[in-house]
């Protein structure tokens, strides 16, 4: 939503700008425009989270999250229980703007706490300072990123900041294993031998053990890489994983199966160009095939803790069960040997699968 930064973080590849004199008045039209836009292609008629990411977004001023959110209530149904989320730097949310960010209408905030080592212009008392003032603001709606896995990263140092964020966080934690992209500074550091490269082991040691401490702090992980307690799952990300990842979308609405794969327009200016001109800076779209459809349904659901049900594959193919698909394969047999994957009759549903079983996470 927002692709501007105070800075490039050294492990960033993510689409953002520094700014130099950026028209706010014209971005946020734009936003507006958009959202209205995509809304009607959509034929949606009911909202039940809206996330504003960055870049930075606690850089934009309240009054552009404002405008869009009441935007998309003009648009369609947004309940007054719906989740408004923001991603938060500590150096760009002070106090009296996150108070003003929830007079806009944000109700939860996502907080991340990483080294300087990354290229943050914040420090550790900065995160903690925000957090609290956040939680404030926000009782029980607070979410903070963790990473691990960092160039001479330890495990038992690591832990204790785990720990230690845990007193301080409420119920949704995320932890990241950090991914060195081509095309950053820590990318290139490691490259030349001036930091080094990530242990793998150390990481996946570093995983294991964070699980390990979140579940006995009582946090459910609900998906590979996030965790909640007291049923405060992210509505928005959940929303992902049962297959309307980003990038997606569905121009009939919300209940056809058609989905199109869509590129937006990266640099500001050209992409506020296109807005003005078309209504939306979408660059490139096309329909997902069948198949491509199916291999998202499977990847996202063996994401989460619930894996994937027969009843939710069916949703996107009525005629192939899961038995159809996978059962014959020497592929699930191995796995199921192993213990590594879980595909059986639960009642009713067919179960593929679950996070508890999964990968290390990756993010940037």
């Amino acid at each position: 939503m927002w692709p501007y930064c105070e800075k490039r973080c050294s492990y960033c590849n993510f689409n953002k700008y520094i700014p130099r004199g950026v028209e706010e008045g014209a971005m946020r039209n734009c936003l507006v425009t958009e959202a209205r836009t995509l809304l009607r292609l959509s034929g949606v008629q009911r909202v039940e989270s809206v996330f504003f990411g960055g870049g930075t977004p606690s850089l934009a001023s309240p009054h552009t999250v404002a405008a869009v959110l009441e935007a998309v209530a003009q648009e369609v149904h947004l309940p007054a229980d719906s989740e408004v989320t923001l991603e938060a730097n500590p150096t760009s949310a002070p106090g009296p703007r996150l108070a003003a960010f929830g007079a806009a209408g944000v109700n939860s905030s996502l907080d991340d706490t990483e080294l300087q080592l990354l290229g943050r212009t914040h420090s550790a008392s900065d995160a903690l300072q925000t957090l609290a003032e956040a939680r404030l603001l926000f009782p029980g709606r607070v979410s903070v990123d963790l990473m691990l896995g960092l160039p001479a990263q330890k495990v038992e140092p690591w832990l204790r900041q785990l720990q230690r964020l845990l007193s301080h966080c409420d119920d949704h934690l995320s932890l990241y294993q950090l991914t060195l992209e081509r095309g950053t500074a820590l990318f290139a550091q490691v490259q030349q031998g001036t930091l080094p490269a990530p242990d793998p082991d150390l990481a996946a040691e570093m995983y294991q053990e964070g699980r390990t401490v979140l579940r006995d702090a009582g946090f459910r992980q609900y998906e590979v890489s996030n965790f909640a307690r007291n049923g405060a799952l992210s509505t928005h990300n959940w929303t992902y994983w049962q297959c309307g990842a980003h990038g997606r979308f569905v121009p009939q609405g919300a209940g056809s199966r058609t989905r199109e794969a869509r590129i937006q327009t990266l640099e500001p200016d050209n992409w506020m160009k296109e807005v003005k001109l078309f209504g939306h800076g979408t660059r490139k779209c096309g329909p997902l095939g069948k198949l491509e459809l199916l291999e998202e349904v499977l990847a996202l659901g063996l994401r989460t803790d619930v894996g994937l049900t027969h009843q939710h594959w069916q949703q996107f193919e009525p005629q192939l069960t899961l038995w159809d698909a996978f059962g014959a394969s020497m592929e699930v047999e191995e796995l199921l040997a192993q213990g590594l994957l879980l595909l059986d009759h639960r009642g009713s549903p067919l179960f593929l699968g679950g996070s508890s079983r999964a990968g290390l996470p990756s993010g940037g």
